[in-house]
């Protein structure tokens, strides 16, 4: 596996910086950049007519990560180009299914094959529901195939976000990437490093992921209580005290944030679905802690590659993590990469929502406020 790497300046469709292999013939070209630059034509056709062979994924962010930098005016490209693995690609708008979980459902039995050794999803990140696009993801993954990416996202404005695959990226597109054989390596691993506080309360009415009431009371009306002066910032605030959540009395927990705030019918819309029954806690930054996550979720994905570093690692972390390390963002990166060495290329996102499974042979979750790692090697 060889991976090139460059960076776009912000709207003149021509690379100032390269790295890796200087001849490349890719099969996959990823590519990050705010809403304004990624939607910017010059950007993609010159992607297009530099990798004409490739399959081009693009998507939307709230910064973008290259090596330990953490990019926020740029477009962050890495081709991949494989010598033993086969890749398969699928494309879906939520148009033209009747929920995110048919559409999950849909785009893994297009990419389903008995030599499938992963799953890339790249998704919208505001028209699609997050947990029910993982939903459908796992309906008849019954080999559990490991299943990874993230939601695109929108610097924190939470009010359109753009994939896309082969086109210029639009609304509503969830993109996923079969890899097939036996001679690549899948690491993942996910961690928060946030502290809940306060009582543990009940969801008592939701509808997916429209969340009205917590121990009967209105539950719009609660969190402003606790965010007090910081709710007149909402949603953008609420980053700050994402929910843990609890859908049975295991120890297994997933972190939940807000979208929106409807006033009109005092709702707040997650990235992902709160069940009623499910047991919810506020959350709060512990700065070391989710920095130190960073390393953990990157230890936990070399797992799988023994005694040798991955040849790529893929890191999606949460937009609320980087509002809330601010200055310190990058800290988090460093982390992460420290677990790597010096011959691994790095590269992802701040997303809506990270995708992954909570441990090694588990189902794919949507995860909130996570640094999640997928790394690859072939042999």
């Amino acid at each position: 596996m060889r991976v090139q790497q460059l960076v776009l300046n912000q709207n003149t469709g021509s690379d100032w910086k390269t790295t890796g292999a200087p001849e490349i013939n890719p099969q996959l070209v990823l590519a990050f950049a705010p809403l304004e630059l990624i939607e910017n034509s010059a950007n993609y056709e010159y992607l297009k007519n530099r990798y004409p062979n490739a399959n081009i994924v693009c998507a939307s962010t709230s910064g973008d990560i290259l090596k330990n930098q953490v990019l926020d005016q740029a477009v962050v490209v890495s081709a991949l180009e494989f010598q033993k693995t086969k890749l398969k690609y699928v494309q879906k708008n939520i148009q033209e299914a009747s929920s995110a979980f048919e559409l999950g459902k849909s785009i893994f039995k297009d990419l389903q094959g008995e030599d499938l050794c992963h799953v890339l999803i790249i998704s919208d990140g505001m028209l699609v529901n997050g947990s029910e696009l993982v939903g459908g993801l796992n309906q008849n993954n019954g080999t559990k195939i490991p299943i990874t990416g993230g939601l695109a996202g929108d610097n924190a404005r939470f009010i359109r976000t753009l994939v896309g695959l082969n086109q210029y990226p639009a609304q509503g597109n969830v993109v996923g990437i079969g890899f097939y054989g036996n001679s690549l390596q899948i690491g993942h691993g996910t961690r928060g490093g946030w502290d809940p506080f306060g009582p543990e309360r009940i969801v008592t009415k939701s509808d997916r992921n429209v969340l009205y009431e917590l121990d009967g009371q209105n539950a719009l009306e609660l969190y402003k209580t606790y965010l007090g002066d910081l709710s007149a910032e909402l949603p953008g605030s609420a980053l700050l005290f994402p929910l843990n959540m609890k859908v049975s009395d295991s120890n297994e927990s997933l972190v939940r944030t807000i979208l929106s705030v409807d006033e009109a019918t005092q709702s707040m819309t997650f990235a992902g679905n709160l069940p009623q029954g499910a047991r919810v806690q506020l959350m709060k930054a512990n700065f070391d802690k989710v920095i130190d996550a960073a390393g953990l979720a990157a230890n936990e994905s070399l797992t799988t590659h023994m005694d040798s570093k991955p040849d790529f690692a893929l890191l999606i972390s949460c937009v609320g993590r980087k509002i809330v390390l601010n200055q310190r963002v990058e800290d988090e990166v460093d982390e992460a990469i420290s677990m790597f060495g010096p011959d691994t290329m790095v590269s992802g996102f701040y997303s809506n929502g990270e995708i992954s499974p909570v441990v090694r042979v588990s189902r794919c979750e949507l995860h909130n406020q996570t640094m999640t790692i997928t790394t690859y090697k072939e042999i």
